[in-house]
């Protein structure tokens, strides 16, 4: 553990920004994928390049399967499939980076619902925050101010797949509950081992003329996955990880607030998407929550749930220091 606060070095902020960047235009990729490939292809094409050949040199992580079977199922199939849905059908990449966020709530509700975590003052009022957030998506998806390229059907969906999220969040810390030491990078590789061998059992459900897309897809949909695979997971989880290692989790995770920041200038550049008034004001609140929470969360007891955007992994690798 770190007795004091490590003083940050350039080239290490510039490591930060270059995770926070590449995690923020992850949604780009997605949406181009997805024009060309189904949400299940999409995934199993991720995993399969996330988990191979990274599962023959490194090991399994020494935690029971049945915590792996369910980091995969929640953290993989369940927040991707239902993403990849999203985009595909009903949301917009700018937008869902910004709903995705809302994975901190969800973790806090599960926490306190299944593991009797108490909130944090600072959590309630966040949650306040982002509920008046939501209410401007929900007000503009039902037709008063919004656009054809979000329904409410993809808002749904985009929030099932931040509850994923979250539910992956709670699996980590059940894992963390048992004194298990283990690499996050392994339970990474052979998660997305999991993931990929799912995505690959629902390939024969899509629709006969869509299941051979990846023999057709073009380059630029699969420079896209290779993107998803190899930067988003494998170059920026690896530096998030390894600063990790050289800093606290407080110095680090305050920088996840700028993921969505550049999901939805990115969406909205790369892409040409539209945003409503109303959406921009959802958009504004639910990321205010998140800093309120993230600032605020230096006041937490032992017993509140950690208010912070980073992932229960992220602050498992911390504590393993």
């Amino acid at each position: 553990m770190f007795s004091q606060p490590a003083t940050m070095t350039t080239k290490d902020f510039l490591a930060l920004l270059a995770v926070v960047i590449i995690w923020g235009f992850n949604f780009v990729p997605s949406e181009i994928a997805l024009r060309e490939f189904t949400p299940n292809q999409l995934g199993a094409a991720r995993f399969l390049l996330v988990a191979f050949p990274a599962v023959f040199f490194i090991a399994r992580p020494q935690i029971p399967t049945k915590w792996l079977v369910w980091y995969g199922a929640t953290q993989g199939v369940g927040q991707f499939s239902l993403l990849f849905v999203a985009l595909k059908f009903g949301m917009t990449a700018s937008l869902a980076s910004v709903l995705m966020q809302c994975q901190i709530f969800f973790t806090a509700i599960i926490a306190f619902v299944i593991l009797k975590e108490t909130l944090s003052k600072a959590l309630m009022i966040g949650m306040g925050m982002a509920a008046l957030g939501l209410i401007c998506f929900a007000i503009s998806v039902l037709g008063v101010t919004g656009t054809q390229d979000v329904t409410v059907a993809g808002l749904l969906l985009t929030l099932a797949a931040s509850s994923m999220w979250a539910a992956s969040n709670i699996v980590v810390r059940q894992v963390q509950s048992t004194g298990a030491s283990y690499s996050p990078l392994s339970l990474l590789a052979w998660s997305s081992l999991v993931s990929a061998v799912v995505f690959m059992v629902l390939i024969p459900f899509d629709a006969p003329e869509t299941r051979w897309q990846w023999l057709q897809a073009s380059p630029l949909a699969w420079l896209s996955v290779l993107y998803l695979a190899l930067f988003s997971t494998g170059v920026a989880y690896g530096l998030w990880t390894l600063l990790l290692t050289k800093y606290q989790a407080s110095q680090v995770a305050p920088f996840s607030l700028g993921v969505p920041v550049v999901g939805l200038v990115s969406g909205i550049v790369f892409l040409g998407e539209q945003v409503t008034w109303l959406q921009w004001l959802g958009s504004c609140l639910l990321m205010s929550a998140l800093v309120f929470v993230v600032f605020n969360g230096k006041k937490r007891t032992k017993k509140t749930v950690l208010p912070s955007p980073a992932t229960a992994i992220a602050e498992a690798t911390a504590s393993q220091d």
